[in-house]
């Protein structure tokens, strides 16, 4: 399986062959909880099967929808917030030009999003590119009253009416929501919209692998069954192997908690192509929000490299020691590009003549971590051989696996997430909510 791998060589002086021999059999029960369902939050664990029970017409449903409407829409706004729309936003912009916005690329809709803000300048410019191109909408929210893609989808459908009227206004808004209940629900079966199951068992953060993050991500003109492929071959290799030299989500959760229990309370998720920020977006609210409770977890950070060296760089390198480096590492790029000659050298680079903008990058990364480790941070590196539908598929199931387990270990319940309904209560008081009020 061409996939991703671990290389633990840059923890070997903060981890040793006895400490992890020594936290086995702690991963392998909390793997067994996990696929048992036998601990908390077990409700929650229909992500783990996904990717083997996802109904093949569903898969097909969508490509049939993102042909119905990839002709007739310039844009695509998808309306979500958290896991409603990270794990779509990260595979897209994982994969799409840096630049796709400036070109047409292959035919598909440009994928923006609302919903995951209630910034009004967002919204005042929004609407001024709606006006302009024609767009079609897909609206994700298991309750259809969370704040801000609520705020979004009235403010949207609204616009879209008044365009289109509301007959093709309905034909170009999908749904994707709870099966039986919600608001949205609700206005779905009202308004004749095509709508997809957000499944009772999957959670929010969990959930890249359904519709909710299948549908953008073919919209923006991505190979789904790849996505599909990676993530089935990756859950195999999850569950058959009980081996930490073999299954690298157990082996991920080990080293997280070796090195939590160890004083490292931060974890930063780095890479060197800017293409994977997303990817990092994604990642924090997966380990964030399953993690951070109970005064308990690894606080989730990220940084862009070799960007973020240039203001980052010094904290990393000489700051209080409370952090571990988890490297995503590109093995090969898609394109390539070469450095000129200068006669006159005045810039003083022609020694990287004959020398490829990988080989130049992956020596800034090595040297970074080499860096790093002796200013006494320990680095563990995710080698992807480079990133295509499938490696993301099987990028996300590992995190996804290794998120179980990683939480299981550390003594909490990986799938509930009370602490975000604090800012909510203060929120719908201050603006007078019914219910809410002094």
């Amino acid at each position: 399986m061409n996939t991703i791998g671990l290389n633990t060589e840059y923890l070997r002086h903060f981890v040793n062959d006895g400490e992890l021999a020594g936290i086995h059999e702690e991963v392998l029960r909390a793997k067994r909880t996990l696929l048992t369902g036998s601990g908390r939050g077990n409700d929650f664990l229909g992500w783990v099967d996904l990717p083997e029970t996802l109904s093949p017409e569903i898969v097909q449903s969508i490509k049939a929808d993102v042909e119905r409407l990839r002709t007739q829409a310039r844009l695509f706004v998808v309306i979500g917030i958290g896991g409603s729309y990270l794990g779509a936003r990260a595979v897209i912009e994982a994969l799409q030009s840096e630049f796709a916005a400036m070109q047409s690329e292959g035919g598909y809709p440009y994928i923006i999003y609302a919903g995951h803000t209630l910034s009004e300048d967002y919204y005042c410019q929004l609407m001024q590119m709606l006006d302009k191109y024609e767009y079609a909408v897909a609206v994700i929210s298991k309750s259809g009253t969370t704040t801000e893609p609520a705020v979004a989808f009235r403010i949207i459908k609204s616009h879209l009416e008044n365009k289109y009227g509301k007959t093709e206004a309905a034909q170009r808004i999908i749904a994707i929501t709870d099966a039986r209940r919600g608001a949205l629900h609700d206005i779905a079966q009202q308004e004749g919209y095509r709508t997809y199951v957000i499944p009772d068992n999957v959670g929010g953060r969990f959930s890249v692998l359904t519709p909710v993050g299948l549908l953008p991500i073919a919209m923006a003109g991505y190979d789904i069954d790849q996505l599909l492929q990676g993530a089935r071959d990756m859950r195999k290799l999850c569950i058959d192997s009980d081996s930490l030299n073999e299954n690298p989500a157990m082996l991920y959760a080990a080293i997280r908690n070796l090195l939590y229990r160890k004083g490292c309370k931060v974890e930063i998720l780095e890479n060197f192509v800017p293409q994977l920020k997303y990817i990092s977006e994604w990642w924090k609210q997966l380990y964030g929000e399953s993690e951070g409770k109970e005064g308990k977890g690894i606080l989730p950070h990220s940084l862009s490299f070799t960007t973020d060296l240039h203001s980052m760089g010094q904290y990393v390198q000489e700051g209080e020691r409370l952090m571990f480096e988890t490297v995503l590492s590109v093995a090969q790029p898609n394109g390539h590009v070469n450095i000129p000659s200068d006669d006159k050298n005045l810039d003083g680079i022609n020694y990287l003549l004959g020398k490829s903008l990988t080989e130049i990058n992956h020596n800034a990364e090595l040297g970074t971590i080499l860096a790093h480790n002796d200013g006494g941070v320990p680095v563990l590196q995710i080698v992807l051989p480079t990133v295509n539908e499938y490696i993301l598929g099987a990028l996300i199931y590992f995190f996804e696996f290794a998120c179980g387990i990683s939480g299981y270990t550390l003594g909490v319940n990986p799938f509930d997430q009370p602490g975000v309904e604090a800012y909510k209560k203060n929120m719908f008081r201050l603006l007078g909510k019914p219910g809410y009020t002094n």
